[in-house]
C-alpha cells in the first residue's frame, strides 16, 4: 500500500470515529495493489452469520438532505439522482471545509463505468452488445439534465461555488459514483452515499454482509423484489413534497449484518443483486467471467427482420400480431422489445412461442387465429396452459403428454420443432454478427493478452462479448 493511500485510510478511520460510524475490529480496510489501489474489506477474524459488523448514523450519510447544498436543492425542486449528484459535486467543491472531505478523498473521482469512457472507445468496444444504445442514451439524457437543471442552478449563484466545479464533466463523474456507490436509505433521505458500506466489493452469489435500514427493511423487501443494498436510478427527479420531515425514529443507525460465514483472512463481499454482465458493467464498471446470471438480448426487431427475409414483411407482421393477440410480449426497455437468452443458452418461452407461430403452416395458423381470443393466459400457470392449448390447436399429431405436463422446461420442448431450432440458430448468427468480424477465438486471445488493470475497459468489454458469443453457440 502506497503512502498516499495509507494517509487517506487513516484520515477516513478518524472521520468514522468523529461521525459515529462503528466498524467491527474483526474487519480491516485495505487497498488492493493489483486493483489500482481500490479499497476493500477483509476479515481479521472469523465472522458468523447474524453478527453485526458496522453501524452508520444517517447523519453521516451524504444525501440531498444532509448536504450543505440542501437549501438550494430544495429551492430548485430537484430530487432523486439529480439532487444527489448536486450534493456530491457541492461537497467535493468545498474541499477540506466539507464534513465528508476524508470520505470523498478516499473514494475515486469517478468510477470506470462505460458512461465515462471516451465516446469513440465506448462505441468501438460496446458495438453489438446490450450497452451499445443504452450508453449513448445515457450520455444524451445526462447532457440534457445538466443543461436544463444544473447550469441554471449555477447561474443563479445560490451555491456560491466555482462554476468549473459543476462542469458537465464533473456531473458525469458524480453520476458514475451514484450509479455504483449509492444506497437507498429511507423515504426522507431517499438515496445517498453511505461511507464504509460502499467499500465492500461485489460478488455474485457470494454475499457475506447485507446493508439494512432498520426502519425501512420491511418496505424495501416488498418493492418489486429489488435489493435494498443499492439505490434505484429511477427515483423521481423532482421533489414532490419538499416539506416532508424525518420520522421520530430517524436517529436509528443503518447496519451491516453478516448473512454468510466468513473465514479469517478472506475478503468480505456485499452483493449488488443478481445481475448479468451487461448490467454489472453498465452500473458498476466490471464483469464476472463465471456470472451465472449473464444473459443475451435478442431484439424483437431482429426476429421480425429474420422473418421478413424468410417470408415477407406482410407475413411477419401478421404472425407477430397474432402472437400479441394471444397475450404474449417480450421484455421492454426504453425504446425496444427484446427476449432474453440465459447463461446456459435457454431461450425465453415467449420467443419460442413467437418462432413456433412463425413456423406454422397456413391452415394451422388460420385455425389458431380463429380461437386466439380463448387462449389468453394471465399468469405463469395460465402461460403454460396457454402454450399447451396452442400446441393442441395447431398440431396435426396428438400429444397425449400435454395433458400431464406442468413444468416449463417440459412445455418448452413441445415448441422446439425443427423449424424453431433452425430459426434460433439463424437468430444467434445474426446476433453474433453485430459484434463485427472478430471470431470468438480472436476475442479469447485478446482477453488472454490484455491486463484487467491497465486495459480495464478492453478487458471487461471482451468478457461481455465472449460470454455472449459462447451463449450463442450453446443456443445453436
Amino acid at each position: 500500500m502506497d503512502a498516499s493511500t495509507t494517509r487517506r485510510l487513516r484520515a477516513f478511520k478518524r472521520w468514522m470515529r468523529d461521525h459515529g460510524v462503528v466498524c467491527s475490529d474483526a474487519l480491516r480496510l485495505d487497498a488492493s495493489e493489483a486493483g489500482g489501489g481500490g479499497v476493500y474489506v477483509r476479515a481479521l477474524a472469523a465472522l458468523r452469520e447474524g453478527g453485526l459488523v458496522a453501524t452508520i448514523p444517517r447523519a453521516a450519510c451524504l444525501t440531498p438532505r444532509t448536504s450543505g447544498a440542501a437549501g438550494a436543492i430544495e429551492a430548485a425542486e430537484l430530487g432523486g439522482p439529480l439532487a444527489l449528484a448536486v450534493a456530491v459535486m457541492y461537497e467535493r467543491a468545498r474541499g477540506a471545509e466539507s464534513p465528508w472531505d476524508a470520505y470523498l478523498r478516499l473514494i475515486p473521482d469517478r468510477e470506470p463505468v462505460p458512461l465515462v469512457w471516451p465516446a469513440d472507445e465506448a462505441e468501438h468496444l460496446l458495438a453489438g452488445t446490450e450497452l451499445d444504445k443504452i450508453v449513448k442514451q445515457d450520455r444524451q439524457f445526462i447532457c440534457e439534465d445538466w443543461k436544463e437543471c444544473i447550469e441554471p442552478l449555477i447561474l443563479s449563484g445560490q451555491l456560491e461555488v466555482d462554476p468549473d466545479d459543476f462542469s458537465l464533466e464533473n456531473y458525469f463523474s458524480a453520476k458514475s459514483l451514484l450509479s455504483s456507490r449509492s444506497f437507498r436509505i429511507d423515504n426522507y433521505h431517499g438515496s445517498g452515499m453511505v461511507p464504509l458500506a460502499d467499500l465492500f466489493n461485489h460478488k455474485t452469489g457470494g454475499e457475506h454482509v447485507h446493508f439494512t435500514s432498520v426502519l425501512e427493511a420491511s418496505d424495501s423487501d416488498s418493492e418489486d423484489g429489488e435489493d435494498p443494498n443499492n439505490a434505484s436510478d429511477d427515483e423521481r427527479s423532482t421533489i414532490e413534497n419538499s416539506t416532508e420531515t424525518p420520522s421520530g425514529d430517524d436517529d436509528e443507525d443503518l447496519e451491516m449484518i453478516v448473512v454468510r460465514d466468513v473465514n479469517a483472512g478472506e475478503e468480505v463481499f456485499n452483493t449488488y443483486g443478481t445481475m448479468g454482465n451487461a448490467a454489472l458493467l453498465h452500473r458498476y464498471g466490471f464483469t464476472e467471467i463465471d456470472n451465472p446470471y449473464d444473459i443475451v438480448n435478442i431484439d424483437l426487431a431482429l426476429v421480425t427482420k429474420w422473418c421478413s427475409s424468410q417470408y415477407s414483411r406482410r407475413y411477419a407482421r401478421a404472425r407477430v400480431s397474432l402472437w400479441h393477440n394471444l397475450g404474449y410480449s417480450g421484455c421492454t426497455s426504453e425504446d425496444a422489445d427484446y427476449f432474453e437468452i440465459s447463461y446456459d443458452g435457454e431461450p425465453q418461452i415467449e420467443l419460442l412461442i413467437l418462432l413456433y407461430i412463425i413456423s406454422l403452416k397456413s391452415d394451422a395458423y388460420d385455425k389458431l387465429a380463429s380461437v386466439a381470443h380463448d387462449l389468453i393466459g394471465a399468469d405463469e400457470v395460465d402461460s403454460i396452459s396457454g402454450v399447451l392449448k396452442v400446441v393442441r390447436v395447431t398440431s396435426s399429431n396428438r400429444h397425449p403428454e400435454t395433458n400431464v405436463l406442468e413444468k416449463l422446461p417440459d412445455v418448452k420442448k413441445l415448441l422446439l420443432n425443427e423449424s424453431v431450432c433452425s430459426a434460433l440458430a439463424s437468430l444467434a448468427d445474426m446476433r453474433e454478427s453485430l459484434y463485427g468480424s472478430n471470431t470468438l477465438e480472436d476475442d479469447r486471445q485478446k482477453l488472454r493478452a490484455c491486463s484487467s488493470v491497465n486495459e480495464r475497459n478492453l478487458y471487461h468489454s471482451l468478457v461481455l462479448r465472449i460470454l455472449k458469443m459462447v451463449n450463442h453457440q450453446l443456443n445453436t
